[in-house]
């Protein structure tokens, strides 16, 4: 059930970028659809049984990869560095045109 909810977040996100006309709700979207696939990554790091890599004495035990959390923890930063350039330039183009829907601005654009 978990994974369908994390399916169902991509998809949602992916269809907002390509149904909305607006360019920030296009930018929420494809955050909606990089937190699924974030969390895709995170459901399928998280197997039962195993433990954070702390040393103990006592018994080996079964330990998590921390290289996988520390991709996602890059992959989070980069998300939100790639949204905040992205929403720098919906302001930027917010200053040359009265309204931030695709095809309006594809009307007035002259090459």
């Amino acid at each position: 059930m978990l994974y369908a909810c994390v399916y169902a977040t991509i998809l949602l996100g992916f269809f907002g970028i390509l149904l909305k006309e607006n360019l920030v709700m296009k930018i929420i979207a494809m955050d909606v659809m990089s937190t699924g696939v974030i969390a895709l990554f995170v459901l399928v790091a998280a197997g039962g049984g195993r433990f954070t890599p702390i040393f103990i004495d006592g018994p080996q035990r079964d330990y998590a990869d921390p290289v996988p959390q520390a991709v996602i923890l890059t992959a989070i930063v980069i998300g939100f560095s790639i949204q905040a350039l992205m929403l720098v330039g919906v302001m930027k183009l917010a200053r040359d045109n009265p309204t931030l829907e695709t095809r309006a601005i594809e009307e007035e654009y002259r090459p």
